[in-house]
């Protein structure tokens, strides 16, 4: 479940004994970045496990705390409109159906940009000590996004001619818009460069006509991957699909099952790094995650 810049304060009451309440007030918060409410539905249980789009497991309240903070903070406004709840309960244990349109708004150069995440969510609630609490969650798209099926492949595209292969450059500033999140790269002439979520970097490794090819390690959460997105034709945008190579000391991950889309936007191709990054380093058996 995922601005003004400050929380607003959720109206609620002080403890609610209605599970399908407590779904809706954690919606409810989650569009008002209010993260103490978020917490009294959802802190109580350290073994609480939920799952989210991009492959992402959360077990207990702190590291979903933290992303949730640097979702806050990368948002303008949060809206969250719920087009289907269904609740079932059976004493202590209540259990729901959900699906809603997570719209975020995000402030760039060029100005505001709304784009709306149509999720689908299922979980269950117990009720420990006379509070209910969010137990476990699984969160999935309703439908796929334009470039959200992993394994389809990227379309071919004529190779560019030498003139113009010359004249690419992937220096400068780019927006990147995954489902949930997004942030901002600032790449060099030849597509490497750092971003700006969980201390990220690229490494391109191949530009074949306008299909643009790399790796990508986020020191922040321990995480790499490989990208694969197809340029537009003026090279200033680029559409496609990420997955990981390795997540902490997993490295046995099917290549291109487990990640999500990427848009991306160059928004100022003026501000490059005068020094370039080597490229990201990958264990050799990641080199044959291809498909």
């Amino acid at each position: 479940m995922a601005t003004t810049t400050m929380a607003q304060t959720t109206e609620h009451h002080a403890i609610l004994d209605d599970p399908e309440a407590v779904i809706r007030v954690l919606v409810e918060a989650n569009a008002n970045k209010d993260l103490p409410t978020m917490n009294k539905y959802m802190g109580g249980d350290p073994q609480s496990i939920g799952y989210t789009i991009g492959g992402r497991k959360f077990v207990g309240w702190e590291e979903f705390a933290k992303m949730m903070e640097t979702e806050f903070r990368d948002t303008e406004e949060i809206k969250i409109p719920i087009t289907f709840l269904q609740v079932w309960q059976r004493q202590d244990i209540a259990w729901f159906a959900l699906e809603l349109d997570y719209t975020r708004i995000t402030r760039n150069q060029e100005g505001l940009t709304t784009r709306v995440i149509p999720l689908r969510e299922t979980g269950v609630l117990e009720r420990q000590h006379g509070t209910w609490q969010l137990v476990n969650w699984h969160e999935s798209m309703q439908k796929p996004l334009q470039t959200t099926a992993q394994t389809s492949a990227i379309p071919y595209t004529e190779p560019t001619s030498k003139e113009e292969q010359k004249k690419l450059t992937l220096a400068g500033v780019w927006e990147i818009q995954e489902e949930d999140k997004t942030y901002q790269a600032t790449l060099d002439e030849q597509g490497n460069g750092t971003y700006t979520h969980e201390m990220g970097e690229f490494s391109t490794t191949e530009i074949d006509g306008r299909l643009w090819s790399g790796t990508w390690a986020q020191k922040g959460n321990n995480r790499e991957g490989k990208f694969e997105v197809l340029l537009s034709e003026d090279f200033m945008s680029a559409e496609g699909v990420w997955w990981y190579t390795r997540v902490e000391e997993h490295k046995n991950i099917p290549p291109r099952m487990h990640g999500g889309s990427y848009f991306f936007t160059r928004i100022d191709p003026t501000k490059a790094p005068s020094v370039k990054l080597d490229p990201i380093k990958t264990q050799p058996n990641e080199l044959n995650h291809t498909q």
